[in-house]
């Protein structure tokens, strides 16, 4: 039997290469490069578009939690993760590039996968699929699967954040240091006194944004990639307590505590590019670059990539899936990645592991995996196909869905040991799942 795949980024990615590690055959339909989606910029697999950091390994952090989960599991795609890793301190981060390039040579290299380089208009029922099309779906795709379900999909908008040449920074002004000295000096900190901080911010709130489309007028954001100008909104101090906060990040040179800091990424293996932490952004393609000239540092910035918003699709998991991520309405369907309101590069890939995971136990007649609600991905499966949700919202991992744990009053008072207790349990709930199937 032949499996359909719907969809090569990292969620339809990971499916694909579980399912052809077992030794079923796979058709992968990709409508890129021929039909691009407004995002992306390569036909190549698993293109990261947002930013290339996938946030901290640290198994204290949520997200790094979720990512040992997937190397007990077998993930595909993370050892080439960690093949493409750059300096970031305590965040993973890659060479965009370089690792969409080692997935589309793995896939293209696998007597499994079949490559089918075309637009999917329609959702074929009868046959196993894993769609897995992604927040930037295509109109036809989106109707059809829209009319399989039965029910509205929901949608929010995503920003991306520009990215400068390393070379065009000013480093009489700008440093090396991650925050609180912690690893290597990975990021590239520009920091800004009050008056410099204060025009900056006046440019911010006062620049024009690309108009949205008639049907795109009432905008949702996820809270987890908010544009600048929508966070700067908030209140004029907004930023210096979120992605500009200078606590931890003192210069050397000077010893001064600035009044707030722009960080910089490093996003290529060469160490030539780097992103604008926190940036995403709707500005005119002008107005941002007035405004990344007005950081201190970057008075001469080349902007090799602006920032840009978009819409993505995600359907009513609630509603529609069983937290293997099989459709409710016919087992033949399942779903994996942003598509099904799992927010984050790396819950994609972990999403799409399930999938294909799930979609091998489908066809040999096995019972399903349902991870432990102890473990990140367990949790997270619970929480988007949990029918009492009255109004949801795409969700990255993060502690609040796991089980409460009891310890005693000091223990709730010490984020990270609660943190690493949440973290122990969930890896022997894995890891006693794994020895009893």
């Amino acid at each position: 039997m032949k499996i359909n795949v719907t969809g090569a980024g990292l969620a339809g990615s990971e499916a694909a290469l579980q399912l052809a590690k077992q030794g079923i055959y796979v058709d992968l339909y990709e409508m890129r490069p021929d039909k691009q989606t407004g995002a992306h910029k390569t036909g190549d697999f698993a293109e990261f578009v947002c930013s290339n950091s996938l946030g901290s390994y640290d198994i204290t952090n949520a997200s790094g939690l979720l990512k040992h989960e997937m190397e007990f599991l077998g993930s595909e795609l993370m050892p080439l993760i960690m093949e493409s890793q750059v300096p970031a301190g305590t965040a993973l981060a890659i060479d965009r590039v370089l690792f969409s390039k080692k997935v589309t040579d793995k896939i293209l290299s696998n007597p499994f996968i079949n490559v089918i380089r075309q637009e999917v208009t329609n959702l074929n029922t009868d046959i196993p699929t894993i769609v897995a099309s992604g927040p930037l779906t295509s109109e036809k795709l989106s109707e059809s699967i829209r009319n399989f379900l039965g029910i509205d999909y929901l949608y929010f908008f995503d920003a991306i954040a520009p990215i400068i040449e390393k070379e065009s920074v000013n480093f009489d002004k700008a440093f090396y240091l991650n925050r609180y000295n912690k690893g290597d000096k990975d990021y590239i900190n520009c920091p800004m006194n009050k008056e410099e901080y204060e025009k900056f911010y006046n440019i911010l709130i006062n620049s024009p944004k690309i108009e949205l489309k008639s049907f795109e007028k009432d905008a949702k954001f996820f809270e987890g990639c908010l544009p600048i100008e929508v966070l700067a909104s908030r209140g004029v101090d907004t930023l210096r307590f979120g992605p500009l906060k200078p606590i931890g990040l003192i210069d050397e040179r000077t010893g001064i505590n600035n009044y707030a800091v722009v960080q910089l990424r490093q996003d290529d293996k060469q160490a030539n590019l780097y992103n604008l932490v926190g940036f995403q952004t709707n500005l005119k393609w002008g107005s941002q670059k007035e405004l990344i000239q007005s950081i201190p540092g970057l008075e001469n910035a080349n902007i090799v990539r602006y920032g840009v918003m978009h819409r993505n699709t995600f359907i009513n998991s609630p509603k529609a899936l069983n937290p293997t991520l099989q459709s409710r309405k016919n087992s033949n369907i399942f779903f994996a990645g942003q598509i099904t309101g799992t927010e984050g590069y790396t819950e994609s890939i972990a999403s799409g592991l399930l999938a294909g995971l799930n979609m091998a136990k489908y066809i040999n007649n096995e019972p399903l995996f349902k991870l432990p609600n102890e473990t990140m991905l367990g949790a997270l499966m619970s929480y988007i196909s949990y029918e009492g949700h009255t109004s949801f919202q795409p969700i990255n991992s993060n502690w609040g869905i796991l089980p409460h744990i009891d310890t005693d009053k000091k223990i709730r008072k010490n984020k990270k040991l609660k943190n690493e207790l949440l973290a122990n349990r969930a890896i022997e709930a894995i890891k006693d799942f794994l020895n009893t199937i």
